[in-house]
């Protein structure tokens, strides 16, 4: 049996939404959120330090709220052990919500003031609790029911996947780059060979990898992974460039 003094209450719950967010009237968005006690509870029962929880209904952020201060009273215990690492001892978390007013200005709003602190409604300054959040909007799917890119995909929003599926690192918008050299992460080079962007109009588009269009790309000193529709140099040239070669779209990592 879970009792009210330990895992809270919907009144409690609204309390702290609204104490939280400038909710001029809580029963206008949430009727029934859940106690961050109550979730705090359901997370240490079903995981373990360093895992990831998973929340397809992110509606208010309880979630979201109850993992980061799990990891608040968590992160005062870890380095006790000299060969813990911090990062892997703390859950992590990822919020779906498919309301896109919902999801900016209540899910990820309440994250982002429980994270850095906030002023409540009585003007008092609340300190955050730390740790924090990237928040991502869906885009179109790259790929059709055949498992190829769709026609109307463009260089920018295939070089951002391409550039994650690749180092599990984000390449910001404002970052793409209007040349194939998508970015070098850990000492090796991101190439992509895609929709024309070497300027090449014939039916390749220069999208496949041969010895001239290798002389045209910006110079790397290093090891390189290129993505392309194809390739026309032997595994020795390769192999003294420190290329490997990832043909698009069949190896591309979906997730």
């Amino acid at each position: 049996m879970w009792f009210y003094k330990d895992v809270g209450h919907t009144q409690d719950a609204k309390k702290e939404l609204v104490s939280i967010m400038d909710f001029a009237d809580s029963e206008s968005v949430f009727i029934t959120p859940k106690p961050t006690r109550l979730i705090q509870r359901i997370l240490q029962i079903a995981t373990n330090p360093g895992d990831l929880v998973l929340d397809s209904f992110g509606g208010s952020g309880t979630t979201g709220h109850a993992v980061l201060k799990m990891n608040a009273t968590a992160s005062g215990s870890i380095g006790e052990d000299a060969d813990e690492e911090p990062e892997a001892r703390l859950r992590r978390f990822i919020l779906i919500e498919l309301e896109p007013t919902v999801c900016k200005d209540v899910t990820a709003e309440r994250l982002r003031r429980a994270a850095v602190g906030h002023t409540n409604a009585k003007g008092e300054a609340i300190k955050g609790i730390g740790g924090g959040f990237r928040f991502c909007e869906l885009g179109e799917a790259l790929f059709d029911e055949a498992g190829q890119i769709r026609e109307t995909v463009k260089f920018g929003e295939l070089a951002r996947h391409v550039y994650f599926s690749e180092t599990r690192e984000p390449l910001p918008r404002e970052r793409v780059p209007n040349t194939p050299l998508l970015g070098v992460c850990r000492g090796v080079a991101v190439y992509l060979l895609f929709n024309g962007i070497l300027g090449d109009k014939t039916s390749n588009g220069g999208n496949v990898l041969t010895r001239k269009t290798l002389a045209t790309l910006p110079p790397f000193q290093g090891p390189k992974v290129i993505y392309c529709a194809g390739c026309l140099i032997g595994a020795d040239r390769l192999a003294e460039e420190g290329i490997t070669v990832r043909q698009t779209p069949y190896e591309i990592r979906v997730s």
